[in-house]
């Protein structure tokens, strides 16, 4: 009897130890169901208000003053927070705090804060204990400096609908009190259509958008004078008294390669291509797509596709004119030699990279000058501080052409320094800006809205 009594007590005992055992396991179990869940819910916490952050400092824009700017940045963020937190998302209910916005002297600051309640008890009814992740977002929306430059080519004539809207869609996303925003277009010229401002913040909308409206798609693809005109006016704004914007950014659109450029020549005769003072009359000089032939000019550096005329425009260029610049001197016309060495000698265009030029003036020397060149400035941009986002539109872009059958592409990926340029232009160390492509016109305004967004990160 004794020995089963003993038997019996063992077996309870083990019984009982079973089921705390169970009993714990099923706790630890629980905590750690719960313990994940929470961390699940707090990253989707830091979504959704890193979401709202942004969609506030996009908002921003929106209004006439800081009162509707607030109200603005207040309900986008609310909405971007409900978009990016689905009720009921893994049984917690959220909370999204007041946004504050404060407008400080050079940015906006939004904060952005939420928390979620879970129930108490997820796990085999045992009770875990009050979760409440919470999580805080801080977005610096700085001002920015920022030149806009489009091009109005004749190949985009078919698209002209797009480019318009996108284009003022695109300036829609911005700040017309604190932004400082310029516009440019080009083809064989660069007109500036409305200068940055130097001094005053904010920019013309209205302006901005009845000069788009008007755009006229002729020309040939000048891009070294559109990316020239456009670091001229970002750099007119003087760094004194501390004016200049922290971030300062070039947009630059274009659905071709670079093909023309600006110059003034080596003319066989002396007298020719001057003007009443005796000085050399500067002009693009312009080649196409298609990888020969001869080159022609010389076009109106401020105009979208004007020859000069007269010795400036002969009949056949290369009989007339004998050499191209070994620098770039289209914009250096103060003198009356057209190879003047005490001139400004930023962008050789005699050079042997990253594409090799001579100074003959052959279809293949001038098609290769106006990518280097294009690229040549992006770059001296990019060491000033300046960030260059491009937008790239068509299929043509991703096809071989010019002298060495390059992918225009690339060379939009070179000027924007883009992770996935070629390696021989990326420099990790220099701003690093964004290139999209817009395989259609219908997604010329996600491209748009795509830069847009990545100016704004930038400024986090």
């Amino acid at each position: 009897m004794r020995n089963r009594h003993n038997l019996h007590a063992q077996r309870g005992g083990i019984t009982v130890m079973v089921v705390i055992s169970l009993t714990t396991l099923l706790a630890v179990v629980g905590l750690a169901f719960s313990a994940g869940l929470s961390y699940m819910v707090k990253s989707k916490l830091n979504a959704a208000t890193d979401a709202a952050g942004l969609a506030a400092a996009r908002a921003i824009s929106n209004g006439a003053n800081q009162t509707e700017q607030i109200a603005n940045a207040k309900a986008a963020g609310q909405r971007f927070f409900a978009a990016n937190f689905p009720p009921n998302y893994l049984m917690s209910t959220a909370t999204l705090n007041d946004i504050n916005v404060v407008f400080n002297t050079s940015e906006v600051t939004i904060t952005v804060s939420a928390s979620a309640t879970m129930p108490t008890a997820l796990f085999g009814g045992f009770a875990t204990g009050p979760l409440s992740p919470g999580v805080l977002t801080e977005t610096r929306r700085k001002d920015l400096d920022m030149v806009v430059v489009l091009d109005t080519s004749g190949s985009l004539s078919g698209s002209a609908a797009n480019v318009r809207s996108s284009a003022q869609t695109f300036l829609n996303q911005f700040n017309v009190e604190r932004d400082r925003v310029g516009l440019l277009h080009f083809s064989y010229g660069a007109i500036i259509d409305d200068p940055i401002r130097p001094i005053a913040r904010g920019f013309d909308r209205a302006s901005m958008n009845t000069h788009i409206k008007a755009y006229s798609f002729t020309g040939s693809t000048a891009s070294p004078e559109g990316m020239y005109a456009a670091r001229e006016q970002i750099n007119s704004v003087p760094t004194t008294n501390n004016n200049r914007s922290n971030l300062r950014v070039i947009v630059f659109f274009s659905d071709g390669a670079p093909n023309s450029f600006g110059t003034t020549l080596k003319w066989n005769s002396s007298g020719d291509c001057k003007d009443n003072k005796n000085l050399p009359i500067a002009g693009t000089i312009a080649t196409d797509d298609d990888g020969s032939g001869t080159p022609t000019g010389l076009y109106y550096l401020d105009r979208q596709s004007d020859d000069i005329g007269g010795t400036c425009t002969p009949a056949d260029l290369t009989k007339k004119a004998s050499a191209l610049p070994d620098w770039y001197n289209a914009h250096n016309t103060q003198t009356n030699t057209w190879n003047d060495p005490a001139a400004p000698r930023e962008f050789p265009i005699v050079t042997a990279s990253p594409r090799v030029v001579t100074s003959d003036i052959t279809y293949r020397n001038v098609n290769r000058a106006a990518r280097n060149l294009v690229e040549a400035m992006a770059a001296k941009s990019r060491d000033e501080g300046i960030y260059v986002f491009t937008l790239g539109l068509g299929s043509a872009l991703k096809a071989g052409t010019g002298a060495d059958g390059e992918k225009g592409e690339d060379t939009l990926k070179c000027m924007a320094n883009a992770t996935d340029a070629p390696a021989r232009c990326f420099n990790a160390a220099k701003p690093v800006g964004v290139y999209c492509y817009a395989a259609t016109q219908a997604d010329l305004t996600p491209c748009f809205s795509k830069l847009a967004s990545a100016i704004l990160r930038i400024s986090k």
